[in-house]
């Protein structure tokens, strides 16, 4: 493989010996949204759907004006660190390296379950750089500590797990401990090829949340190549994930033969996914997603890397086709936009994990249709205004969607889904305003979401993506919404004035308000926060 590779890259030189670019930006969706009026331009045939992005010339340039937004120069040292500078910024031609020390600490109220002080104090060092225009490397550590509102603590409890954070969690009371990290390698040898080495998230799409891969879970061990000829680009990712949490009992009791991990495996697998996203043209293009999770041992002992899955060319599908008693968990996707206007896109995903045409057309509720779309709206300059940005999102998937035979190889991640927070077995409407002037910003969310919760651990509706797909309820009459049917409903607003863009640095005021409901509980949450952060990635509380 390393050799086919460096011979592709010889030969590309050769053809053409323009500077390849390799720049790593980590993904936050109220950062990139700023940069939607450049993406999502009718004019351009940006790749917009593959996250972190890879900047080309014209994109890099959007990325700059957002590092370079606090108009005056500032001549001392202290103004210069404060609104323009990294605190460590080293610069000799090509080669640069740059650190930073990330302060991220809030304190607020909380009116409902759980305690009524909520705070977070997180301390983390970033290190990044360069050498050349074709290597580039970024680090980040953080120690966090916290107390959460109730419904987050609750999650923690239940999953083992801080949202988005797979560090391990200290307990003290309210109090929880946790430390995470992220690191990224990446090297472009011509403008054609990006090679990457990371422990980081990916995303795949154009809206809030994805159906296809999202950055919900917790950071993973990922190997990517991303190649882009014309107006086709193509993204070959495989990864080493863990689900640590796992029952014994689930690792190592599934059935009929059916790959299992064992407790002794430390309950890690493999994945492999590929995309590929072609501009058909300035307006419209089409991408080709599928995805493939194995546990590194089955019924024979010790399975390791499959190299089946080495091969980064899509449509792996037709090598799960010769073995019909496959262990390995498959989806296929598409992801679709369409730049209506100069300033509103459409856009939309289709996930399939198992389909049976003659049911799905029954509309019986069979239990083995299992799909999940996404359709959406997000555009720029709403009523004309420069910089008042919005999205609107409609989000479904049946039950039992992303879950497996043997739970280890569900669609997850570190006890976490891989794609929609909600696992599946739901419908959600998101809408989201964002609004940009000089060094404030602002945010407007609503979110509205029905699923259907399990009412014990024995019963599976098809929600939660940990539990065996082979326990499903029946085979006809599946809904979505089954189970407990319940409500939750939440309206957040965040303000936040800008001092330092090259690490976040700001001051942040947040409000939300969350309400869930069903028929044996109502939960109301009232949270409000104030704090100087500089968080570079999401995380995802609105659920």
């Amino acid at each position: 493989m390393r050799k086919l590779l460096l011979a592709i890259a010889v030969i590309m030189m050769a053809l053409n010996d323009a500077a390849g670019q390799s720049t790593y930006q980590p993904y936050s969706y109220t950062f990139y949204q700023k940069l939607s009026p450049i993406l999502y331009s009718s004019q351009t045939r940006m790749h917009t759907a593959i996250k972190p992005l890879i900047p080309d010339t014209v994109l890099q340039a959007g990325f700059d004006s957002l590092l370079h937004i606090n108009g005056n120069q500032h001549t001392t040292w202290l103004g210069r660190k404060l609104w323009q500078e990294h605190l460590i910024d080293v610069q000799h031609g090509t080669n640069s390296v740059y650190a930073d020390f990330l302060p991220d600490f809030t304190v607020g109220i909380a009116e409902g379950s759980g305690p009524s002080a909520v705070w977070l104090s997180r301390k983390g060092i970033q290190v990044g750089g360069s050498i050349g225009k074709q290597f580039s490397f970024y680090a980040n550590y953080t120690f966090s500590s916290a107390q959460f509102p109730g419904y987050i603590s609750d999650y923690t409890n239940r999953e083992n797990v801080i949202p988005g954070e797979a560090g391990t969690i200290y307990t003290n009371g309210h109090k929880r401990m946790w430390s995470n990290g992220t690191v990224n390698v990446s090297f472009t040898p011509v403008k054609y090829l990006n090679i990457s080495l990371g422990y980081e998230k990916n995303f795949i799409g154009d809206g809030y949340r994805s159906l296809l891969l999202s950055d919900v879970s917790p950071n993973y061990i990922a190997a990517k190549l991303t190649g882009t000829l014309g107006n086709v680009r193509y993204l070959s990712l495989w990864a080493y994930m863990r689900d640590p949490f796992a029952t014994a009992f689930e690792a190592n009791n599934a059935p009929d033969g059916i790959a299992n991990n064992g407790a002794g495996a430390n309950l890690f697998k493999w994945g492999a996914f590929q995309y590929l996203d072609w501009n058909v043209s300035n307006r419209f293009s089409v991408g080709f997603f599928q995805s493939v999770l194995w546990a590194p041992k089955n019924t024979a002992g010790r399975r390791g890397f499959d190299f089946n899955y080495i091969s980064p060319l899509i449509f792996l599908r037709s090598v799960e086709l010769t073995n019909t008693a496959s262990p390995d968990k498959m989806h296929l996707g598409l992801n679709t936009k369409y730049k209506a206007t100069a300033d509103l896109t459409v856009y939309g995903q289709f996930l399939l994990s198992e389909l049976t045409a003659k049911e799905l057309l029954a509309g019986n509720g069979y239990v083995h249709n299992k799909y999940g779309v996404q359709v959406g709206i997000r555009g720029h300059g709403l009523f004309g205004v420069s910089r008042l940005n919005y999205l609107t999102e409609y989000n479904t998937a049946r039950p039992y969607t992303y879950q497996h035979f043997n739970p280890v190889t569900s669609y997850t991640n570190y006890n976490q889904p891989l794609a929609h927070p909600l696992g599946a077995n739901f419908r959600e409407g998101i809408a989201l305003v964002n609004y940009t002037y000089r060094n404030i910003d602002f945010q407007l969310q609503g979110n509205w979401a029905l699923y259907g919760l399990d009412p014990d651990i024995a019963t599976n509706n098809g929600s939660d993506p940990h539990k065996r797909y082979t326990n499903y309820l029946r085979d006809y009459g599946n809904t979505i919404g089954q189970g407990v049917a319940t409500h939750t409903t939440y309206v957040g607003f965040k303000t936040a004035y800008l001092f330092n863009p090259k690490y976040n640095l700001r001051i942040e005021l947040s409000m939300a308000s969350r309400r869930l409901s069903n028929i044996h509980a109502t939960d109301n949450t009232l949270l409000m926060n104030v704090g100087l952060r500089s968080s570079l990635r999401n995380v995802y509380h609105d659920f």
